[in-house]
């Protein structure tokens, strides 16, 4: 399998960040073999020219940037309303495309919003956040992320899922251990917080 010069980078970038093999192969679809190989490359290879073609997500650029300029840009809520109006493709190209608009956020979100102690928190998921081998069977996890937006104190907890009464436990342990409850959580569109989205396809 011929794997592109950009996605060398971000096999190695996903390498350093701590994910396994597995965790790689599942975001990028190439084999383990294959990733070992590059990973064990000191040099890069040249780069080659890709074939101008269109790609899988072309159909649903129009109705994703409508949902960005809504505020969101959580890949896991797009995949999954995209997927509904028929996608088929994986989740590595819808990432790539949303990445630059999670990079620069709009004008007026980058001055930032001072709270008071206690006020707020941030609460959100990090999908792929390596696997663990459980009765000798690999497992996706997951981690959830609360975040203080005063002292920017936060508390992470890994898991194998992200269910409904998962999101509620780790909320209930975050609590425990900032020894308090914010008066404000903000979400990011999360798909166990959010009940329902607009399904209108903009184009």
């Amino acid at each position: 399998m011929t794997v592109v010069l950009e996605d060398i980078f971000m096999i190695k970038e996903l390498k350093q960040k701590g994910w396994t093999l597995t965790a790689i192969a599942e975001e990028t679809g190439y084999d383990r073999k294959t990733i070992r190989k590059y990973l064990n490359q000191e040099k890069l290879p040249q780069a080659t020219k890709r074939k101008s073609r269109g790609s899988k997500l072309d159909p649903y650029k129009s109705y994703i940037l409508a949902r960005i300029k809504e505020g969101t840009t959580n890949c896991a809520v797009l995949l999954e309303e995209i997927q509904k109006l028929g996608y088929e493709g994986k989740s590595t190209i819808l990432r790539e495309f949303v990445q630059p608009y999670r990079a620069a956020p709009k004008k007026q979100a980058t001055v930032r919003y001072e709270t008071k102690p206690g006020e707020q928190a941030q609460v959100d998921w990090a999908e792929n956040a390596g696997t663990c081998i459980i009765d000798g069977e690999e497992i996706q996890l997951y981690a959830f992320i609360m975040i203080l937006s005063y002292s920017r104190k936060r508390y992470i907890e890994f898991t194998t899922d992200m269910k409904q009464d998962t999101l509620i436990k780790c909320h209930l342990n975050a609590f425990s251990y900032f020894n308090g409850v914010p008066q404000q959580i903000l979400y990011d569109n999360m798909r166990t917080v959010v009940t329902k989205h607009s399904m209108y396809y903009a184009r």
